[in-house]
Order: C-alpha cells, then structure tokens, then sequence
C-alpha cells in the first residue's frame, strides 16, 4: 500500500510542477523578478549561463530539501515529493534547455505531433521580448490550437 501511495505522490508532484512552472513564469518571472527572466528573451550578454537559471537552481534547492527531510525525519513522502520536483525539472531542462533552445545539439531532429506543438507554443511565447503581453507561459502542456497544422 505504501508504494502505491509514493507513486501516487510523486505523479501528483510531477503533474503539479507543470501548475507551479506555469504559475511561475507568468507571474514571478514575467513579474517581480523580471530582472533574471528578462536575459532569457533577449540575450544581453556572451555568457552560456543566463540569470534564468536561478529558477531552476531555485527548485533544485526544494527537491533536495524534500530529499533531506525523507532521509533524516519522519517526514516519509519527502521522497516522492523530491523525486517529483526532480523528475519535472530533469523533463523540463531536456524539452526547453536542450530540445527547443538547443544548449546542446541533441533531439535536432524531433519533428511528432508533440514536438511540433510545444515549440510552435514556445516561439509564440518568446516573440514577446519584453515582460508584457506574454502569452503561453506552459511547458509540457500547451493549449491544443499549437498541435494543428
């Protein structure tokens, strides 16, 4: 019974993150901490690390907190909850860090339903280059109208 409830955990958290990337980007982001978004829409500088990336750092610190209070109290679904945070963020870097940004050359050639979508949903969202009128603010799940041909 009991690792049937941590898969449940952790799938909830994995889903969850998707809310909790969205809520973020469109309202701490492309907000209050515009200053370490705003790099990502418009390069300002040579560096291969961007200010954005703080928000990942950001949740990185949470998952690995999640994991210390699993490990060191009695606070048992701190696992599922990190491996959660964990598992959104490994999928979030490998589809917008490496597959639509290309920080590294790999995926180059994905081209399913899927893939088109999410970059059609993703170039729509990055033609804004300041932190007004955005539109889009999701990752793995993006309205339906960017799936149609």
């Amino acid at each position: 019974m009991k690792i049937a409830l941590w898969i449940l955990i952790f799938l909830g958290t994995f889903s969850i993150m998707e809310f909790m990337a969205w809520f973020t980007h469109k309202y701490v982001m492309h907000g209050f901490l515009w200053s370490l978004h705003k790099d990502h829409h418009k390069k300002d500088h040579d560096s291969w690390f961007e200010r954005n990336d703080a928000f990942f750092i950001f949740y990185a610190i949470v998952s690995m907190v999640c994991f210390y209070l699993g490990a060191e109290t009695e606070f048992w679904y701190g696992w599922p909850l990190g491996f959660g945070i964990l598992a959104y963020g490994i999928a979030y870097f490998m589809v917008h860090d490496i597959f639509i940004h290309q920080r590294f050359k790999w995926f180059r050639n994905a081209n399913n339903w899927y893939a088109r979508g999410v970059r059609r949903a993703h170039k729509i969202h990055h033609k804004h280059l300041s932190k007004e009128d955005g539109e889009c603010f999701g990752m793995l799940v993006v309205p339906f109208k960017y799936f149609k041909k």
